[in-house]
Order: structure tokens, then C-alpha cells, then sequence
């Protein structure tokens, strides 16, 4: 699930480029969020430089993207350090996105023109085929990604701004791995979503769409329990919370 509601990137480049910015950002966000950086640990810019093949330039805007996104902290004349997503934040965020996704889908009934329309259902049918064909769970969030963008675009630059916030937060990668363990999946909820949006239902299409994010969320909670990802405290918020008392 670029625009200000910031779908997925598919950059084309001529073979032998070296990866984007974008595509650093995106390689760094799923190894941080599979755990391989642990918190505190500093990303090093001539480790990335060698690793992603690519300049400085690029290193620091992936770094810079990472820090807007929170995944990262960057301290002047140190570099950056990975902070640590707990479990109740990760909780939280998918609670926003359920609830910005759902006022997607009520505005995309209220306000997208019959072609924008006929494209959401479009694809939706693409979407649920392609779940019953078993594509891969990363395909499918592609998928379901540009669908949610076309029914954010319905929505006020402001929203569609906390709704690309809220997504990069929560582009976890550990998500797809829940959609994979875990069938059928969220694609009922996908199924009452698209039958509410051709019908001009708000209040139903709002329900099936926070009800996919509900899944998802679920899925992402049991899966970091599972795994003993996210419980401890991060070590900016420990040094914060420690400031903080000693003010008092």
C-alpha cells in the first residue's frame, strides 16, 4: 500500500546504476526492522557506503529519511543510531493507520469520480485473484498499497500526509511474513471492503478497511511476542526518561 500518500517505490534505472537513496532507506528500514541492527548500534557511513555500493550523498539521505520515520537517531558529529520500535508503539501505529485507512475508504466513496472508481475495483479483483493464485505476501501488500493510494488521493493533502507518515512507520517487513504464516489472510475483510466501495457505502467500506489494518496489526503484535521483538526499553528513551526525572 511518488504521491503524498507515498505508495511503494519501483524505481527504473539503465542496468549498472547503484541503488537510490530510496532504495537504501528501504534496504536499511527491513534490516532494522528484522532485527539485524540492535538498538543503539551505530550505522556507520563507510560500512554502508561499501555494503549498498554507493557515495556518501546517498547514505545520508537514507539516513535522514530513516530519522524522519524515527527508525534512526542522528547526533551531530556522531552519525546515527538505530532506535528501537517497541511492541506498544508498533500497536499504536497500526491503530492510526486502521483509523486513516478507513477514512480513505469513506472519502473514496464520497468523492472519487466513476473512473478513479472502476480503477479501485479493478484492481481489488486483481488483488483477491491474486491471493487465491498464492502470490507472494510481498506482491499482495504491493498491491494492496496502490489500492490505498488511490482511495487516499480522495482525501485532503493534510490527510494524505499522516497517512504516508503512518505507513513508512509501518512498513514492516515482518508483516508480509505474517500474511504468509497466517491464511486466508486479511482478504475477507478485502472482499466486504470492495463490495462496500462499488455500492458508495462509506460507513461499510470504512469498516472493512480498518478491519484489514486490524488484521495485520494482530498478526505483526503475535509474530514480535513470538520472537522477543520490541519489549525492551530503547536506549534514547532510557537516557530521555533519565533527563527527565533528574529535572524534577
Amino acid at each position: 500500500m511518488g504521491t503524498a500518500a507515498d505508495p511503494p517505490d519501483r524505481p527504473e534505472r539503465a542496468r549498472g546504476d547503484g541503488p537510490t537513496a530510496a532504495e537504501v532507506t528501504e534496504g536499511l528500514r527491513r534490516q532494522i526492522q528484522d532485527g539485524l541492527w540492535t538498538p543503539g548500534e551505530w550505522l556507520r557511513e563507510p560500512r554502508l557506503c561499501a555494503e549498498f555500493q554507493v557515495g556518501r550523498s546517498i547514505v545520508r539521505r537514507a539516513l535522514r529519511n530513516l530519522a524522519d520515520d524515527g527508525l534512526v537517531v542522528l547526533e551531530p558529529h556522531r552519525g546515527a543510531s538505530v532506535t528501537l520500535t517497541t511492541l506498544q508503539e508498533v500497536f499504536d501505529l497500526y491503530e492510526l493507520r486502521a483509523a486513516l485507512y478507513g477514512v480513505a475508504a469513506r472519502f473514496a466513496c464520497i468523492r472519487a469520480p466513476a473512473a478513479l472508481m472502476s480503477e479501485i475495483l479493478e484492481k481489488s479483483d486483481v488483488l483477491l485473484a491474486a491471493s487465491d493464485a498464492g502470490e507472494t505476501a510481498e506482491e499482495l501488500i504491493h498491491q494492496s498499497e496502490v489500492i490505498f493510494s488511490l482511495m487516499a488521493g480522495t482525501a485532503s493533502l493534510d490527510a494524505q500526509a499522516m497517512i504516508a507518515a503512518v505507513r513508512r512507520k509501518t512498513r514492516w517487513h515482518i508483516s508480509y511474513k505474517g500474511l504468509a504464516l497466517s491464511p486466508p489472510g486479511p482478504f475477507d475483510h478485502w472482499r466486504s471492503m470492495r463490495a462496500a466501495l462499488a455500492a458508495r457505502d462509506p460507513a461499510g467500506a470504512a469498516e472493512g478497511a480498518r478491519n484489514i489494518l486490524y488484521y495485520m496489526q494482530n498478526e505483526v503484535s503475535r509474530l514480535m511476542l513470538s520472537r522477543g521483538l520490541g519489549m525492551q526499553e530503547s536506549p534514547q528513551s532510557s537516557a530521555q526518561r533519565r533527563r527527565a526525572a533528574s529535572a524534577w
